[in-house]
């Protein structure tokens, strides 16, 4: 089930979200839900907080990013496979040279602006069956991870941009809240006036 995104400006976008645990009720039909939500709306990204829920959950297929053609035949490869469904994450360290990416959010429709990460970083996650997995990711896998992660953590992408950025989409922010933009996938409007 196609589930609808939650605009910039909800509540739930800024909580830190809790761990889920195994008994979570009807845990897989939610991460189907997820997956579906994802590729209607064509992201490589989706957190739990995207789809109203505050819990520790974020699913990633980074493909479309294979297309780039910048990119060499290794990380091609890495990006192409890179399918995975996080749970309970964990950042274990962050390394390397800061790089800037141009980075968009499904919750923050036709804002795009330079975000500067860490080159790589190692994360510890539960899969679906809740085994423990530690992987080390670089270049555009780990940002798409440190992307989604920030949404579990409470942050938005537009957090990290200095404060005159932030002034200067703070109007296309504000009309995002308010449901005054079109877009093509399901959205929930914290700010949406009620009056016709």
């Amino acid at each position: 089930m196609i589930r609808p995104i939650v605009a910039y400006g909800a509540p739930v976008l800024k909580k830190k979200a809790v761990a889920i645990e195994p008994d979570y009720p009807k845990l897989s039909v939610l991460i189907d839900d997820m997956w579906e939500t994802m590729y209607a709306s064509n992201g490589v990204g989706l957190a739990a907080p995207q789809i109203g829920l505050s819990v520790r959950l974020f699913v990633i297929d980074a493909a479309p990013f294979a297309a780039d053609e910048e990119l060499d035949a290794e990380e091609v490869k890495t990006l192409e496979s890179f399918k995975k469904v996080f749970i309970n994450p964990k950042i274990i360290t962050e390394e390397g040279d800061r790089w800037a990416f141009n980075e968009g959010c499904l919750s923050i429709p036709d804002v795009r602006e330079d975000v500067q990460r860490q080159e790589q970083l190692t994360i510890e996650y539960q899969s679906e069956d809740f085994k423990t997995h530690t992987e080390t990711f670089t270049g555009l896998a780990a940002r798409v991870v440190q992307h989604e992660y920030d949404h579990i953590e409470g942050v938005l992408f537009t957090d990290h941009l200095s404060p005159l950025k932030r002034r200067l989409i703070k109007n296309k922010l504000t009309a995002i809240s308010k449901g005054l933009i079109s877009v093509d996938y399901p959205m929930k409007f914290p700010n949406k006036s009620k009056r016709k």
